[in-house]
Formats: C-alpha cells, sequence, structure tokens
C-alpha cells in the first residue's frame, strides 16, 4: 500500500463528508429523521464503494477504507475520559443508578433475545452462524463505530459477515430509533404521559436542537469545555493544544496496544481475538488519573478530546458504510431481518413495561432517552428527549449524562461488547443464552427495586 492511496482515500472520504452535509442541509426530511452527516455520506460512499454501481477509485484505495474503521475506533474510545472530572463514586452512582439498571436490561436483553432466537429458530432452519447472536447489542447499542471495530473479532472466530452485518444493524437501529420514538413520543403527548406543555414545544425544539448536526455537537463540546475549566491556555505551553491533547490520545492508544499484548500473551490464542478499542478506553482513563495524580489535568482539554472523538467517529462512520460488503448481507438477510425486528421489539416492551416501573417520576422522559440510545446511538437519545421535554424541567439530561460514565465502559461498546463474541465461542450459545437471562433478569430485579426504594 503506497501512501498515494492513503491520501487519495481520505481526500475523497473528506469529500464525501462535504456532500453528505450540503445534502443534509438542503433536505428537510433527512434532518427530520435525524440521519447524522456521517451516515448520509456514507450511503452515498456505497454508490461509488467497491460494492456500488459506480466504482470509480482503485482495489487500493477501497483497502484504505476498509482498514480505517478498525484503527479510528481506538482513537473515539481513547478519548472518553480524557478531560473528564469525574464526580464521587457515590454522587455518580445515586444520579445515575436508575438509568444504568434499565439500560442494562435494554443491553443484556439484546443478548438474550439475539440467543434464544438464533439456538431456538435460526440455527435449526438456517444453520444460522451463533455468533449472530451478539449482533442486536453491537449494531443497536454499540451502534455502526462499534460494529466496524468488532469486524475483526467477527472474522477471527468465523463470522466473516460480522462487521457487514453489525454496520447494517446499526442503520436500521438509528432509522428505527427516530421512527419509533417518535411515534412514541406522540403517543406519550395522547395519554398524557408527559407534560403537556413541553409537547407542544417539542416540534419546534426539536427541529431548532437537532444534535446531530455537526454545527450542534460543536456548542455542545464547547458548552461542556466552558462548564468544565479552562483548557491549555496560551501562557502555559508553547505548543498547540491539538498535538498535546492528540499525544494524549495517541498515548492512552498506546497503553490500549500494551494492555491486549499482555492479555495475550497470559491468556492464549482465544484472547487474541479482543478488540484494542476497549482497551485504549482504559489507557485512556489511566493517562486521566496519571494527570491529576501530577495535577497537570488543564493538559487535557474536554473539548479537543470531544472533538477528535467527533472527527474520528465521522470518518469512521463514512468509511465503514461506504466499504460496506452489500454480498455478505445477501446470504443472511432473512435471520438478519429476524434479529433486527425481534430486538426492535424487545426495545419497545422494555420502555412501554419497564420505564413506569423503575422511574418514578418523569419516568417518560428518562426511559425514552434510553430507548433512542439502545437503539439508535447516543445522539437519537438526545433527539428523542428534547422532543419529549424540550425545556428540560424533568431533569432527565442529568441522569442520562452521568450513566454514560457508568455503563459505557461495559456495554455498548465496551469490555463486555468486546469479550461476549470470545464469551460465546468459548462457552457455546446454551451457556451463554443462560448467563445472558441470569443477567437480564437481575438488572430487571435491580431496577425495580429502585424504583419501589425512590
Amino acid at each position: 500500500m503506497k501512501l498515494f492511496d492513503v491520501l487519495v482515500a481520505f481526500a475523497s472520504l473528506s469529500l464525501l463528508l462535504l456532500l453528505g452535509i450540503a445534502l443534509r442541509k438542503r433536505l428537510r426530511w433527512l434532518r427530520q429523521l435525524g440521519i447524522p452527516e456521517a451516515l448520509v455520506a456514507g450511503l452515498l460512499g456505497l454508490l461509488v464503494g467497491p460494492f456500488g454501481p459506480w466504482s470509480i477509485f482503485p482495489e487500493r484505495v477501497y483497502a484504505v477504507w476498509a482498514q480505517t474503521p478498525g484503527v479510528l475506533i481506538s482513537l473515539v474510545f481513547a478519548t472518553l475520559f480524557l478531560g473528564q472530572r469525574l464526580p464521587s463514586p457515590q454522587e455518580l452512582w445515586r444520579r445515575a443508578a436508575g438509568q444504568t439498571a434499565f439500560g442494562m436490561t435494554l443491553g443484556f436483553g439484546q443478548y438474550l433475545v439475539g440467543g434464544v432466537l438464533v439456538l431456538a429458530v435460526l440455527q435449526p432452519l438456517f444453520g444460522t452462524n451463533p455468533l449472530m447472536a451478539c449482533l442486536i447489542e453491537v449494531g443497536f447499542e454499540g451502534g455502526h463505530g462499534t460494529a466496524a471495530g468488532m469486524g475483526p473479532t467477527f472474522r477471527d472466530l468465523g463470522l466473516a459477515s460480522g462487521e457487514a452485518l453489525g454496520l447494517a444493524m446499526a442503520t436500521v437501529g438509528v432509522l428505527a430509533a427516530v421512527l419509533i420514538g417518535s411515534t412514541l413520543v406522540v403517543i406519550g403527548r395522547s395519554r398524557q404521559w408527559l407534560g403537556q406543555r413541553e409537547a407542544r414545544l417539542a416540534g419546534a425544539e426539536a427541529e431548532l436542537s437537532d444534535p446531530f448536526s455537526a454545527e450542534n455537537r460543536l456548542l455542545m463540546e464547547s458548552a461542556s469545555e466552558k462548564n468544565q475549566g479552562e483548557g491549555i491556555t496560551s501562557e502555559s505551553l508553547t505548543i498547540d493544544a491539538l498535538t498535546v491533547n492528540l499525544a494524549l490520545a495517541g498515548a492512552a492508544v498506546g497503553l490500549g496496544v500494551l494492555l491486549k499484548h499482555g492479555i495475550t500473551q497470559l491468556g492464549g490464542e482465544l484472547l487474541e481475538a479482543i478488540p484494542v478499542f476497549p482497551l485504549a478506553m482504559i489507557g485512556g482513563l489511566l493517562v486521566q488519573l496519571t494527570l491529576q495524580w501530577r495535577r497537570q489535568s488543564q493538559l487535557a482539554s474536554p473539548l479537543v478530546q470531544a472533538s477528535l472523538g467527533s472527527l474520528a467517529m465521522d470518518v469512521l462512520i463514512t468509511a465503514a458504510m461506504a466499504s460496506l460488503n452489500l454480498p455478505l448481507l445477501e446470504d443472511n438477510w432473512l435471520p438478519f431481518s429476524l434479529l433486527a425486528l425481534a430486538g426492535l421489539a424487545w426495545n419497545v416492551a422494555v420502555f412501554l413495561l419497564l420505564g413506569p416501573r423503575v422511574f418514578p417520576d418523569h419516568w417518560f422522559e428518562r426511559a425514552i432517552a434510553d430507548f433512542g440510545q439502545g437503539t439508535g446511538v447516543t445522539a437519537t437519545g438526545l433527539l428523542l428527549l428534547r422532543m419529549a421535554d424540550p425545556s428540560g424541567r424533568s431533569r432527565a439530561m442529568e441522569g442520562f449524562s452521568f450513566k454514560q460514565l457508568v455503563f459505557e465502559p461495559f456495554l455498548g461498546g465496551g469490555l463486555v461488547t468486546a469479550l461476549a463474541p470470545i464469551a460465546l465461542v468459548s462457552w457455546g450459545l446454551p451457556l451463554f443464552s443462560a448467563v445472558a437471562l441470569a443477567l437480564t433478569a437481575g438488572s430487571i430485579l435491580f431496577g425495580l427495586s429502585l424504583g419501589r426504594s425512590r
């Protein structure tokens, strides 16, 4: 692979992103559906990608596109903790417990639904690979970035189409989360499940406060920077702040690589399938703790780290969707469709049946945010929350935000997501499904106990 091919690959991805931004600005229905610019760019890339109708680039360029997601997902996760000022464990848990229990029920239940469906129906009828039981959680809770990052793990364990199926599941999740979530908000208004004053303002506010747009993401990141204190000042260092923060993120990724090397040396061949990105997240936490210990926390800027993560995620999604292996989807379209429908049914059932019992106040607003994230992406949850509660009276945003610090290191792309396929291969699908059942039941009981105690 030549350096020139890498330059052409990233220049073409940049052009696709610019076209995606322009197209989303021009077409209002794309904004109303809540489709992010990167996904629009990726879908455009499908048309000129290796399996599209107008394949215009050399194979070497497409090879760079295919390898890009696995590299950038580590950078995305490395930035999660850098620059963050964590509250005390007691305060964090007090604010995030209910949302965490609800999210755990969604996530572990997606493994349960996938495991039971594959074990009882798909494997006997179609000979489906057992690893497809992980696709619902990877696509819905994890999203496009996680699906792309898990591609090498699926391939190493015997499911060559895992990345393509995961990306397709994530795309279905984003679209379904907006459409089904918006319908639930309309039903919630008619049933008076949410504040009527907020409901009357929801349409205009949701259009003006679109968390998917690049502009509003930057504004939110800027607000986060102001709330968390000043970053690097011009007097503190002669080196540029972006360079410092990129170096810190690179150090976090490097620690993740070292952690993987140590794990594979101790654990044998099966653990070689562990991806680097959850370990890069641990590396980021270690770097942040080191900065706090040395009283150099100002070196890690929340704004710059968030921008680095957003940049990596946008390029990742564009490259992953543009290089999507469509022929692999054709071979598994029926099992994939059944898994997607079962996952959506589970998420809606948890929202309607468990939400009112876990959250003692403003249950709809709190549950709809987690439904959006657990079906689509975090920004989908924010979009649905703003539709349901545009003025922020429920304070659901606070619990939803704190929940990410507790939840994301494990599910939705964290350690559990990374280790689940390995556990499935090691234990077998029946035991894996039984463990998923136990974890789901435990999460439900935990959430119900929190609801009663409050």
